[in-house]
C-alpha cells in the first residue's frame, strides 16, 4: 500500500533540507547545526497550510530461532521472507504519516549464520519487511545492540540504508552519533531520539564510546533541547527500559518519565512523546505533565517466551501499537498537541507465524484473552480518563 501523502511530504522535506543544509550524514540524518533553524512557512504556527499528522509506533522486533525458521519457510527455500509475518498490521502502519518500530536485534551476514537467544543475529531481510510494511524508521538502541560488537551494529544500519529506513539510538561514526534523526510528517519536522538502559554488559567497540546511546537523564534532555533548537517541531524519545515480565512500570520508568516530561525550555516541553520497549509484555500508557508516555509496547515479533520462573508465558507475544494524532500549535512558541491517542492490541500468533491486529480479529478464546490482557495493561494507570481509546 503506497502512501502518496507521506512520500510527497518526504520529497518536500528533502528539497527544503537541501536548500537549508550544507550536507547530511549517512542514513539521511542531519546534524543539529545543519538543520534549518525555526519553522518553515508550511509549519509556522497559525499558518493556513500547517498540517497535522498521525504517528504509529510499535514494540520489540525480536526474531528468535523459530521466527527465523518461519521466515525461511515463508520464503519457500529461497532466503528469508518476513513480510507475511507483518501483513496483519500493514494497514495500520502504512496508513500513518510517520511509522516507527523498535529493532531490538542486530543483523548477521547475508546468508548467515543466524542465531536467536541469548546473542541474536537476525537475517537482514527483516529490514526489507519492515520497509514493505510501511515503517519509516526504527529505534535501534537496546540491550542486544552489541550482541555482535561493532560489526553487527554496522551491518544492521547498512541494511537500513539499503532499504530506506532511518534509525535512532546507534551509530557507525562519531558524526552520525552527533546527528539528529528527523522526518517530515504533515508540515512538522519530527526528531526521533533513542536510548537503552544497558547493552548486556558488552562494552562499546574500541574507540567508539558513542556507538549506542545509553539512558541518562541529562543526555536525553540535552539532546532533546538541541533537536528543538535545530528546528524540530516535535521531539519523540524512545527508551529501552523497565523490568522484564512486570506489567507495572518500575521506579526508574516512573521517575525518569516524570523528569523528562517536566523538562521545559521557555515554558515549552522539551519532549512531546515517550515510547518505551524492553519489558516483553504490554505496559500502561499514561499522560504525565501533559505528555503521553508509553511505558512498554510489548513484543511485536517474538518466538516462544519464557518468564523468570521458566514457565511459558503467552504475554511475551502480546503487544500494542500506539497511534497518536498531532495538531499544529495555534500560536508561535506553543507545542504541537496530541489531539487523539489510541492503541491497537496485537498478538504474535505462533501457530501461524503472523502478527494479528486484535482490534479487527478477536474471535476465539486465545485472541479474546490476549485482547483483554493488552487492554487491561494499557489502561492500567487511568489513561482512559485522558482520552486513550482502542483504535477501530
Amino acid at each position: 500500500m503506497t502512501k502518496p501523502t507521506r512520500r510527497t511530504a518526504a520529497l518536500l522535506s528533502v528539497l527544503l533540507l537541501s536548500a537549508a543544509a550544507a550536507g547530511c550524514s549517512a542514513a539521511g540524518q542531519s546534524g543539529p547545526a545543519r538543520l534549518a533553524g525555526g519553522p518553515t512557512p508550511s509549519s509556522a504556527a497559525g499558518s493556513p497550510s500547517a498540517r497535522g499528522f498521525t504517528l504509529v509506533a510499535s514494540g520489540d522486533v525480536l526474531p528468535h530461532t523459530s521466527v527465523i525458521q518461519r521466515a525461511a519457510n515463508d520464503a519457500g527455500g529461497d532466503g528469508y521472507d518476513f513480510k507475511p509475518m507483518f501483513s496483519g498490521v500493514k494497514a495500520v502502519v502504512s496508513a500513518a504519516d510517520l511509522a516507527l518500530c523498535h529493532m531490538e536485534t542486530i543483523y548477521g551476514e547475508e546468508g548467515g549464520p543466524f542465531s536467536g537467544y541469548p546473542a541474536f543475529k537476525s537475517p537482514p531481510e527483516v529490514a526489507d519487511a519492515l520497509k514493505a510494511t510501511g515503517y519509516d524508521g526504527c529505534s535501534t538502541a537496546s540491550n542486544h545492540t552489541l550482541d555482535d560488537g561493532g560489526d553487527g551494529l554496522r551491518r544492521t544500519l547498512d541494511r537500513f540504508d539499503k532499504v530506506g529506513l532511518k534509525h535512532a539510538g546507534s551509530a557507525r561514526t562519531a558524526a552520525e552519533a552527533a546527528g539528529v534523526t528527523t522526518y517530515r510528517a504533515g508540515s512538522a519536522k519530527v526528531a526521533h531520539l533513542a536510548y537503552t538502559y544497558d547493552t548486556n554488559g558488552y562494552p562499546m567497540p574500541d574507540g567508539q564510546p558513542w556507538a549506542v546511546n545509553l539512558m541518562k537523564q541529562e543526555k536525553i534532555i540535552a539532546d532533546a533541547r538541541a533537536a528543538r533548537q535545530a528546528g524540530a517541531d516535535v521531539v519523540l524519545v524512545s527508551v529501552h527500559w523497565g523490568t522484564e515480565w512486570q506489567t507495572e512500570p518500575d521506579e526508574t520508568q516512573l521517575s525518569l518519565g516524570k523528569a523528562l516530561t517536566a523538562s521545559q525550555t521557555g515554558g515549552r516541553p522539551d519532549i512531546d512523546l515517550i515510547l518505551g520497549t524492553h519489558a516483553h509484555i504490554p505496559q500502561a500508557y499514561e499522560k504525565v505533565n501533559g505528555t503521553w508516555i508509553v511505558y512498554g509496547m510489548g513484543d511485536q515479533v517474538a518466538g516462544e517466551m519464557f518468564n523468570y520462573s521458566g514457565a511459558r508465558d503467552m504475554r511475551g507475544n502480546y503487544g500494542s501499537i500506539g497511534r497518536f494524532t498531532f495538531a499544529p500549535p495555534a500560536a508561535a512558541g506553543q507545542r504541537w498537541q496530541v489531539t487523539k491517542a489510541e492503541f491497537v492490541p496485537q498478538i504474535m500468533d505462533l501457530s501461524t507465524g503472523r502478527v494479528v491486529n486484535l482490534a479487527l480479529h478477536s474471535e476465539g478464546e486465545e485472541y479474546e484473552t490476549a485482547k483483554e490482557a493488552v487492554t487491561e495493561a494499557v489502561l492500567g494507570r487511568g489513561a482512559a480518563k485522558d482520552g486513550l481509546t482502542m483504535a477501530k
